[in-house]
């Protein structure tokens, strides 16, 4: 049975579609691969349709719509031709995450504030077409009052700083960030959930923060699988969340301290 305090785990698929598309292929499919995390544990699956379509084309969320069974979470820009896309696909939850074409990877959260109608307006087009909105932003309070007012019910923090961090000080100080950040948006009736640069080594840390509904974990857990496999990869993620909040048995080499310990 799960913890009441145990967070979800969204699996995000992009990266096995940057394989496939390495070669303009048809392999690895990202479709089988949202199946097996399914079959493993995970509790949702998460793609970015990029404006780029560097790794996830419209084809596949189309199909990832009719074969997901748990919970589909579009990342998703705010410009129109991507909302249209998404009012078509009616995807369980729209993620909208600031996006520049030369970036490798989301290096920040929306700017709610800066960008407060467009969002607005996309969050309105998506809850029209019976969509979940959720702002993908910075942990910091202004950019939660924004979310807030723009009128989605949900965020997910950013944790890269958390992620990126070298040394415990400034990781403790992100950490802290996260942490504050959790608890003011809580308050303000805002659902929580975090993501982004979280891998084996810093996940347990950040599952414990009091209200962290899900955690939406992508790159770390493909480059995993390509050592010990997927259905492993989703599994032992699952493991580390559980145990970080006590809701198994900590078994031996279950919290990573070294690089090689997992293997």
């Amino acid at each position: 049975m799960r913890s009441l305090n145990m967070p979800k785990l969204g699996v995000n698929i992009d990266h096995v579609a940057t394989l496939r598309q390495v070669r303009q292929g048809i392999e690895p499919e990202p479709v089988l691969a949202a199946l097996i995390c399914e079959a493993s544990g995970a509790d949702g699956i998460v793609v970015h349709l990029r404006e780029d379509r560097r790794h996830v084309q419209d084809n596949d969320v189309y199909i990832l719509k009719k074969c997901v069974k748990t919970k589909l979470n579009l990342e998703m820009s705010v410009v129109p031709e991507i909302v249209r896309i998404a009012c078509k696909v009616k995807p369980d939850q729209a993620t909208l995450v600031p996006e520049r074409r030369q970036e490798l990877t989301t290096e920040g959260g929306l700017d709610v504030a800066a960008n407060f109608k467009r969002v607005k307006q996309a969050v309105e087009r998506l809850h029209e077409s019976g969509i979940r909105v959720s702002l993908f932003i910075d942990p910091d309070e202004k950019q939660i009052d924004a979310s807030k007012k723009s009128g989605v019910g949900m965020i997910e923090l950013h944790t890269g700083r958390y992620g990126d961090a070298k040394g415990k000080k400034k990781q403790d100080k992100y950490f802290k960030e996260l942490q504050n950040a959790a608890a003011f948006a809580i308050n303000k009736g805002l659902i929580v959930n975090a993501g982004h640069g979280l891998d084996y080594y810093n996940v347990a840390r950040v599952a414990r923060i009091k209200g962290i509904e899900e955690l939406n974990i992508g790159y770390s857990i493909v480059c995993r699988a390509v050592l010990v496999g997927l259905s492993r990869a989703v599994k032992e993620m699952k493991e580390l969340i559980s145990t970080a909040v006590g809701t198994v048995p900590v078994r031996a080499k279950a919290t990573p301290r070294k690089r090689d310990c997992l293997y």
